[in-house]
């Protein structure tokens, strides 16, 4: 299934494909935003399958690097899946989680109703 854009609630949001290219550094994420030129793209919604195992460990910079790379270029992002067992095993994780959560340029979704209520209140 490709990378595909959508309209949501007001929002154009690509909806990443969980079999896509994975974006597990910074080059990744450029070559993400390359293949968004010329679109007019506000949000990416990036599965959890799509952005490597190191992302939700805090210590590796896997997420701080991708997302800031991702919101240099103007995009907020979406992570959609279920985290709730790696928000169980890390402190650091979990309030990295809520204080995204709290904000307007990166959440983290349980999936795409999720996102979809967000964006809706947002």
């Amino acid at each position: 299934m490709p990378d595909v854009v959508r309209t949501r609630h007001g929002a154009t949001v690509l909806m990443c494909s969980p079999d896509g290219p994975p974006v597990v550094d910074e080059q990744s994420a450029v070559d993400l935003i390359a293949t968004l030129w010329g679109q007019d793209v506000q949000w990416l919604a990036l599965p959890l399958p799509r952005l490597g195992e190191d992302f939700l460990v805090l210590r590796t910079r896997v997420a701080g690097t991708v997302v800031q790379k991702l919101q240099q270029y103007g995009f907020k992002v979406a992570v959609v899946g279920d985290i709730t067992e790696q928000v169980a095993a890390s402190t650091a994780l979990r309030d990295f989680v809520r204080e995204s959560n709290s904000g307007r340029q990166l959440w983290f979704v349980a999936d795409e109703a999720e996102l979809d209520a967000r964006l809706a209140a947002a």
